[in-house]
């Protein structure tokens, strides 16, 4: 069998027999406009790396299940040879999990949604979609490994697994599935540093990396005690964190993030930057946590504090990094500094309102009826939104009327008066009957599909019933809304309806534009909602931020008109606005939770 390029002996890393070290930094292609990998794979190399690590989301790649996709956006191979063009070594974070903050931490909802299914277990049929994941998809990481002329030269084995289960028959058949088809460079498992973590996600044989953004002579000294003759690595430094909305967007001082990578270095560590950077979570992608029954969705923005910002700005934790690790003196040159990318000018640009929110809503999606109101999961729809609709016969007086199982939040009309907004904390309302019957609706949206912990894979929409009173009530209609499917078509066809009410729904504003380039966008007035730019979901805004612009890429533009469509849930405003640059919010410094 051909050895693998990158090996060990005696603690000590190895690349094609002789001491290295992987200086890596993650790049996710899923978020950053393919006509931006070029540019940030470069501005990746001139920070000092010699190598690009990314996840594979098998969401992205297979939506629907059996259309399995890599081409446009999830074209891996094209970004895996644009970085070997860049001098840079590749790993890949294949899964089949990933977390990162994506929705579902990557896992397609089909599969998760499928009754009976034992996510991350040797369950058979989870197994058997793996599998079947894992021949479209590793033949092709296979054949661009460096033993075959290509850059990659490692591959991950599931991705912290001890911080969810401990059943290492199932990360071995992981490994198993990556070296049955093809796989020959160096494999790895990363988790947390503590014995807890490494237990449950280590494997014999194969070499275990820890993930943390502090303290890294603890790190090492855990994971040498455990594996004196496996290499030091940092498999994600983190030197910034990402956001959830209505927190304070965090940030990590740069001299913190230079410190603690001097540390890692002066340990004799690889590492892998976490982010080198962040990039977007683009349409609906971003994904969410809980902490007890509380949902906390994440931001479209993924910055997270990285050297090089959203849109490619090289940052001053750029600038300490890159000093760390230049001092190695293990980059054969320094590379040149790019410029940052240039942005469109400030201006502001009147919308035009359109069409009412349930109008609009009512008559883009095909209805769907059942006696009870059905998830997301039995429609059949991943993300976005469903209306529920029922008429419950109402005595006079004031009802209760609960909502069990919401996931995640609705805004609840009564004949079409805006009455409440409930979340998994406070589901219930009260309305007024008449005697008639009401004309009930309730707007669901999927705000993210959890990415991490014991609740991965939970369902989204209304997964109880809805009670007036003690009485259950029958008879539903229901509209799914797949919003980050919907083409430049699909939303002028929404948005041309029905006359606007003034409150909420469809507007549009065009933006006229000479040369592309990228752009920072804020909607001043506007409370919640979705940006599309012309045939592309941007991604959500909400007025309790902490980010106040999304960041619009530039090969997303044409010259001449283009359209931006905002579906608003709460309160339209009169203008879209770009601004200077990017508003992420006030900020907070990003503490490690590890003990």
């Amino acid at each position: 069998m051909k050895r693998s390029t990158l090996s060990y002996t005696d603690g000590t890393l190895l690349r094609n027999g002789r001491p290295h070290r992987l200086l890596a930094g993650s790049l996710h292609y899923f978020r950053v406009h393919p006509g931006h990998w070029a540019d940030r794979l470069r501005r990746l190399a001139a920070l000092g790396l010699n190598a690009v690590d990314t996840y594979v989301p098998w969401n992205f790649h297979e939506r629907t299940a059996g259309d399995i996709r890599f081409d446009g956006p999830r074209d891996l191979a094209r970004f895996i040879r644009l970085a070997q063009e860049e001098g840079l070594d590749v790993v890949v974070r294949p899964g089949p999990y990933i977390c990162a903050e994506w929705d579902n931490g990557g896992l397609p909802a089909w599969l998760t949604g499928t009754p009976g299914m034992r996510l991350r277990t040797s369950h058979g049929p989870y197994l058997e979609a793996v599998d079947r994941w894992f021949d479209a998809l590793v033949p092709r990481i296979a054949e661009l490994q460096a033993g075959r002329g290509g850059p990659v030269v490692a591959v991950q084995i599931e991705n912290e697994y001890g911080s969810y289960g401990d059943d290492r028959a199932y990360v071995r058949h992981i490994r198993d599935a990556l070296v049955a088809r093809g796989i020959t460079e160096l494999l790895y498992t990363a988790d947390g540093p503590t014995p807890l973590m490494q237990d449950g996600g280590a494997l014999p044989g194969e070499l275990a990396a820890a993930t943390f953004g502090s303290r890294p002579d603890r790190a090492a000294a855990l994971l040498r005690s455990r594996r004196p003759a496996e290499p030091f690595f940092c498999a994600e430094f983190w030197n910034g964190w990402f956001d959830h909305w209505g927190d304070k967007h965090h940030v990590r001082p740069a001299p913190s993030a230079a410190e603690d990578l001097g540390g890692i270095l002066d340990e004799g560590g690889s590492v892998s930057l976490y982010m080198a950077h962040g990039g977007t979570n683009f349409g609906l992608w971003a994904g969410a946590n809980h902490e007890g029954g509380t949902i906390r969705p994440t931001v479209t923005s993924y910055d997270s504090d990285a050297p090089i910002a959203e849109n490619g700005a090289l940052t001053p934790k750029f600038f300490a990094l890159r000093d760390r690790l230049t001092a190695l003196g293990t980059a054969a040159t320094r590379r040149p500094l790019p410029a940052d990318p240039p942005l469109l000018a400030p201006r502001d640009l009147p919308v035009l309102r359109q069409a009412a929110l349930l109008d609009a809503l009512r008559a883009t999606a095909e209805p769907v009826t059942a006696p009870l109101p059905l998830s997301f999961e039995e429609l059949s729809l991943a993300s976005g939104l469903v209306l529920y609709e029922a008429e419950p016969l109402l005595p006079p007086g004031e009802h209760e009327v609960t909502v069990t199982g919401l996931h995640d939040r609705a805004q609840v009309f009564a004949d079409d008066t805006p009455v409440a907004v409930l979340d998994r904390e406070s589901a219930s309302f009260t309305v007024t009957g008449t005697g008639a019957r009401v004309r009930l609706a309730l707007l669901v949206e999927n705000q993210g599909r959890i990415n991490y912990g014991p609740l991965l894979g939970q369902g989204k929409g209304i997964l109880g019933g809805v009670r007036v009173e003690r009485r259950l009530v029958h008879g539903w209609t229901m509209r799914p809304l797949p919003l980050d499917a919907w083409t430049g078509r699909d939303t002028a066809r929404a948005a041309a309806a029905a006359p606007s009410d003034g409150r909420a729904g469809f507007a549009t504003a065009v933006l006229p534009v000479a040369e592309p380039a990228d752009a920072f966008v804020a909607l001043p007035g506007f409370g919640k909602g979705f940006l599309w730019v012309n045939d592309t979901l941007l991604g959500r805004y909400w007025e309790i931020g902490p980010q106040s612009t999304l960041y619009l890429p530039g090969p997303l533009l044409r010259p001449g008109g283009n359209t931006l469509t905002v579906l608003e849930l709460e309160r339209l405003g009169d203008r879209v606005a770009l601004r200077e640059g990017p508003d992420l919010g006030p900020s907070e410094e990003y503490v490690e939770t590890f003990d």
